[in-house]
């Protein structure tokens, strides 16, 4: 680093020191003796093999693998935005799908076969698709990528979300993300806050991105444009009581729905 006069900075290094003495402990306590991880931490990694080797005598290993990048050189990172949670607690299957369905267009073959077990001759014939056909490839991405973590069996329920959103059919909102919330919290004080709700669902990652959504026009309500970013939902909005659902929109992609319970 430094005859790349690139020197570490004081929180850098001790990101290293964190990062050993983390591998430590978990030899110490769960008998852990392989730490996986990208090919940027190969650094902090050997630190804890060594710091393992002097404080135990244990022989401890460390396995990285190239990063992976985007088709405009991004790296595929929780620092990068890229983050998805395999949890669908944290991360709706819904939601997990989108991500995969999202790729670039640049991206979809490649990520086919770094992701999903596909036979490469498959992959190859999708290679030949043009226009708005690659998106046929990109749903097959989400399905299997989807069907991996989560099992075929979400994979209809997501579909007929899609095909309620996209394509106006349907009434079915089980795949979205979703917060409920009582009469008593509506009525206490003005109402829930948009911009609180957008991240509840994490529709958005802060009030922040939330208040520009709703200026840039990107958010609705029951398909209604939310214009008052200061603005809250009430019991009118359900209808006062008629309505137990009301769905919530952050730009053409991405929903979420507030149960009324």
């Amino acid at each position: 680093r430094l005859q790349r006069e690139a020197p570490f900075s004081f929180l850098e290094f001790n990101y290293m020191i964190l990062q050993a003495y983390d591998f430590l402990e978990l030899y110490r306590r769960h008998d852990t003796i392989l730490q996986l991880g990208g090919s940027d931490q190969w650094g902090n990694m050997v630190s804890g093999t060594e710091l393992g080797r002097r404080c135990e005598g244990a022989q401890l290993f460390a396995l990285t693998a190239p990063l992976i990048t985007t088709s405009d050189g991004k790296k595929m990172g929780k620092t990068a935005g890229g983050a998805i949670w395999l949890n669908k607690e944290k991360l709706s299957e819904y939601d997990y799908w989108q991500f995969w369905r999202n790729t670039s267009d640049q991206d979809v073959i490649r990520f086919l076969k770094l992701f999903t077990e596909m036979p490469l001759d498959q992959i190859e014939q999708l290679q030949k698709l043009q226009g708005a056909d690659i998106n046929k490839a990109k749903i097959i991405l989400a399905d299997q990528a989807t069907a991996m973590l989560h099992g075929n069996e979400c994979l209809p329920e997501i579909h007929q979300t899609v095909q309620n959103m996209f394509k106006g059919t349907g009434d079915s909102t089980q795949g979205l993300p979703r917060i409920f919330v009582t009469k008593q919290d509506i009525e206490e004080g003005n109402g829930v806050g948009f911009l609180d709700l957008f991240t509840k669902l994490e529709l958005t990652s802060s009030k922040k991105e939330a208040r520009r959504l709703i200026q840039g026009g990107g958010a609705r309500l029951e398909g209604e444009k939310i214009e008052n970013e200061t603005g809250a939902l009430t019991m009118a909005d359900f209808g006062d009581g008629d309505k137990t659902e009301i769905t919530i929109r952050a730009g053409k992609k991405r929903a979420g729905v507030v149960e009324l319970q």
